[in-house]
């Protein structure tokens, strides 16, 4: 069947999107709900990194062996990339601000708990619970964002300030957690997740209005049963192949079962009466595309961190503490290409940002190709990864500016649940796949002969040059795919 042609927002055309300055403006509550809406996505987002570093004497402290250490991110990544499509369809359904609002109280109680986990257990169930949580958060404060904002100015300044502070969260959670784990303890960056979480709960209930569908359509059990359960699979089986390979009769198992599920929740979504995902809104380029550019530029950058920390750290032998002051660095480059998306989306229309923003990731990430041996490279990984950030943001706003135009309030809660499904995938799956090629040319070069360090470089080549070509390719497919459907509403 082919895709849906229809007219789509000026804000998906090369031309300058109509709007004025007065226009973009927002008044104080605006600024207020904004900020709350913001607040929560980037506690989410530090949720993500914070830990990472901590995760050895995280390990030391509970009794967790090496291998087990992957459940404390494995047990959040299930239910917050699991359950995202249910909770935004659930928002659309019974209320987005009662649900953003359940999501922050259950986020800060699970907080408390993983603060004062006594052992393993007690600590994974914290995560899960802050996992689920976030799949809570996540789309229902974007589609709170979305219906609050009016398609335009407005909202594409917002969201160009919500993928700064998402960027920023996991950057600042990187260096944060070194931190507070070297003078606090690892308990600390759980606490404080605990304490900013309550703040925004504190705030939150006095700014937001409550916002759901006029009308009560039955929800689409099957359809969520099976999404759910699919995506439960697909997050398992890529993040446990992470650490032990796809060889492993259980990842294998859960990964075709996963695929199973997404393909019966497909057909099961083109015979329901009321389905918990519209096919046809699936069919609109903006959506199709978007999502599709989404997904890879999270999964793709996120790639490109995981694998300059093991070149700044195992390569060049650098401290954890220099290698989170480049990937601040990189975290200033990330705010100013969120401040500045906005206005570029303005002057060239969501589609060339989304494009030019995905150029510019994969030229810069091909550059990365030239890095060495000698200490020259932690310079080139500087300039390099900073600047491949300001297309990663320039991609994130053009993408959710895409993804979400031109729908009506009634469908913003799915269609930024297939946003942040996009997102939480893509955060998922990149590392996964690429460190898995990397790891099999470092022992490939390993087994040859190749000492250490120049056998990782190589295996690191590898993942970087495999991550450009992907990130070119889909930038070249978005820009034809949506150039046709501009193509054919010019006709």
């Amino acid at each position: 069947m082919a895709l849906d042609t229809s007219p789509s927002p000026s804000s998906l055309s090369s031309a300058p999107a109509p709007g004025t300055a007065a226009e973009a403006r927002m008044s104080a509550r605006a600024k207020l709900i904004l900020l709350v809406l913001c607040a929560a996505q980037f506690i989410v987002a530090l949720d993500f990194s914070i830990l990472n570093v901590a995760l050895p004497v995280l390990g030391d402290d509970l009794g967790m062996g090496q291998a087990d250490l992957q459940w404390a991110v494995t047990a959040f990544a299930l239910p917050s990339g699991g359950f995202l499509l249910f909770f935004g369809r659930i928002a659309d359904l019974y209320g987005r601000r009662r649900l953003f609002l359940t999501g922050l109280a259950l986020f800060a109680v699970a907080s408390v708990l993983a603060t004062l986990a006594w052992n393993p257990a007690a600590f994974l169930a914290g995560r899960a619970l802050q996992g689920l949580g976030a799949a809570v958060i996540v789309p229902t404060g974007m589609s709170l964002l979305t219906t609050t904002f009016t398609e335009g100015p407005q909202r594409e300044r917002a969201l160009g300030i919500s993928a700064t502070l998402l960027s920023l969260g996991f950057t600042i959670g990187m260096v944060l957690g070194g931190v507070m784990t070297d003078t606090l303890g690892w308990r600390s960056t759980m606490g404080l997740l605990a304490v900013a979480g309550v703040a925004v709960l504190a705030v939150a209930p006095g700014l937001l209005t409550e916002s759901r569908r006029a009308d009560r359509p039955r929800l689409d059990a099957p359809g969520a049963a099976t999404v759910t359960g699919g995506l439960l699979a697909l997050i398992y089986a890529l993040s446990t192949a992470a650490q032990r390979g796809f060889g492993g009769a259980d990842v294998f198992g859960t990964l075709i079962a996963g695929i199973v599920l997404l393909v019966a929740f497909v057909l099961i979504e083109s015979r329901a009466a009321e389905p918990l995902v519209s096919l046809p809104m699936l069919r609109r380029r903006s959506v199709a595309w978007g999502n599709l550019a989404g997904l890879v530029t999270f999964s793709m950058m996120t790639t490109v961190v995981f694998l300059l920390t093991l070149y700044l750290q195992e390569v060049l032998d650098l401290s954890a503490f220099s290698t989170g002051l480049i990937f601040g660095v990189q975290g200033v480059f990330a705010a100013v290409a969120g401040i500045t998306a906005p206005k570029v989306i303005a002057r060239f229309g969501a589609r060339d940002t989304l494009v030019a923003g995905l150029l510019l990731q994969a030229v810069t990430t091909a550059a990365l190709l030239g890095l060495g041996l000698g200490s020259a490279g932690a310079w080139l990984a500087l300039a390099a990864a900073s600047l491949a950030c300001v297309g990663h943001l320039w991609a994130i706003v053009a993408y959710g500016v895409t993804a979400t135009s031109g729908l009506p309030d009634g469908e913003q809660g799915l269609a930024t649940g297939l946003v942040t499904s996009s997102q939480q995938l893509g955060i998922t799956i990149g590392i996964p796949l690429l460190s898995a090629l990397s790891s099999a040319h470092i022992a490939s070069l390993r087994d040859g002969g190749t000492g250490f360090a120049e056998a990782t470089l190589g295996g690191i080549r590898l993942g970087l040059g495999v991550d450009a070509a992907v990130v070119a390719a889909v930038a070249v497919l978005v820009a034809v795919g949506l150039g046709r459907a501009r193509a054919a509403r010019a006709a």
